[in-house]
């Protein structure tokens, strides 16, 4: 009869007895055999993939650290789709979006009926522009297409005072009411809403619950410049994010900051890339809500770590148009929310701003 096969990590055995010394000996040795190989197997039967895409104008690249042998093609799947939910719902350029469709509709005390994602984004769109004091603003979009900085088609340009005045008359987050029962209602009839500087960064924070609900607890997601970090990278280590040199010549892998995140949410806004130049001036594309006009507070990039990535996102768009002074002191008075400010005086000169906890290292 041939002898039975026995697998690799069962305990020895023998035909022949042996003193219970030894016995005990061998014994400790295959446990601890078994400890090593399972301790190697554990991180072996890791693996690192990444995703990318496109989606909401722009691309994205998500990495997850997740089990050798777990199907990641249907993880992709389910991203493909949630992203695509989220776009039929925010995307001015898709005519059929709720967006579109709340901005096509011109009527005052309408009830407008909204899904759960722009229930979402219009909750964490208020809180920040009333935390603001309307810095940030969801409805300066017309403002942005006058000075042709938008999806109009404009040629950019200088307006008139004239023209800034007028639009500024259907400019203000506070003239659309929104009710816990999942509706809108324009207090006037010709406002419209751009979620450009937030609906990214709910997409990021959507995809990174997707993400845990299929038990990866280790990933980093990317849409457009906004980033979510969970957890750790496949060697064990803190995931780090490379800030870009905010000069408009400086290409786009040359790390200026590095910021190492750990289930944060992160995103940076910047105008050294999107403004023009005229009468000797410079105009960026970030204009204060307030007043219709661009920024020119010397503020070139703001970046901001905070618990959600949606928050994040807004967050910079409006420490942007408060400048240095007045953003530190709100960011500083937040919980859980750090900035990195960079200001550029008139000789091109950089000068960093941190908040009181941020942590960042130089070029990595």
């Amino acid at each position: 009869m041939s002898r039975p096969f026995i697998p690799d990590l069962m305990l020895p055995i023998s035909d022949n007895p042996m003193p219970a010394g030894l016995l005990m000996k061998k014994y400790f040795q295959t446990a601890l055999q078994i400890f090593f190989l399972l301790l190697f197997a554990g991180c072996s039967f890791q693996k690192q993939v990444t995703f990318s895409g496109k989606t909401m104008g722009t691309t994205y690249h998500i990495t997850v650290v997740t089990g050798f042998f777990k199907n990641t093609k249907a993880l992709k799947d389910k991203i493909d789709k949630r992203l695509d939910e989220i776009n039929r719902s925010m995307s001015t350029y898709r005519k059929d979006s709720e967006i579109s469709r709340f901005n096509t509709l011109k009527q005052a005390g309408k009830k407008f009926y909204i899904s759960d994602d722009f229930s979402n984004v219009m909750t964490v769109a208020q809180h920040i522009y009333k935390l603001t004091g309307g810095a940030w603003d969801g409805t300066v979009a017309p403002l942005v297409n006058l000075w042709g900085f938008g999806n109009s088609g404009n040629k950019k340009r200088i307006p008139t005072q004239s023209e800034i005045d007028t639009l500024l008359t259907d400019i203000g987050f506070n003239n659309i009411e929104m009710s816990a029962n999942h509706y809108l209602v324009k207090r006037k009839a010709f406002i419209s809403l751009d979620f450009a500087s937030i609906a990214k960064g709910y997409a990021v924070d959507q995809i990174a619950t997707l993400i845990r609900t299929n038990q990866t607890n280790n990933f980093l997601i990317e849409i457009g410049g906004e980033v979510f970090a969970a957890g750790f990278r496949k060697d064990g280590k803190n995931w780090r994010i490379g800030i870009n040199r905010p000069e408009g010549n400086a290409p786009f892998d040359q790390v200026y900051k590095v910021v190492v995140l750990h289930n944060k949410g992160f995103a940076t806004s910047g105008d050294y890339r999107n403004y023009f130049e005229c009468q000797g001036k410079r105009f960026s594309h970030i204009l204060d809500p307030r007043n219709g006009y661009p920024i020119n507070n010397g503020v070139v990039s703001v970046s901001i770590v905070a618990d959600t990535c949606t928050f994040a996102d807004g967050l910079a768009t409006a420490v942007m148009v408060l400048g240095h002074i007045k953003g530190l002191e709100l960011v500083n008075s937040l919980d859980n929310t750090e900035c990195l400010i960079v200001v550029q005086a008139h000789n091109g000169t950089l000068t960093n701003f941190y908040s009181k906890g941020f942590i960042s290292q130089k070029n990595g």
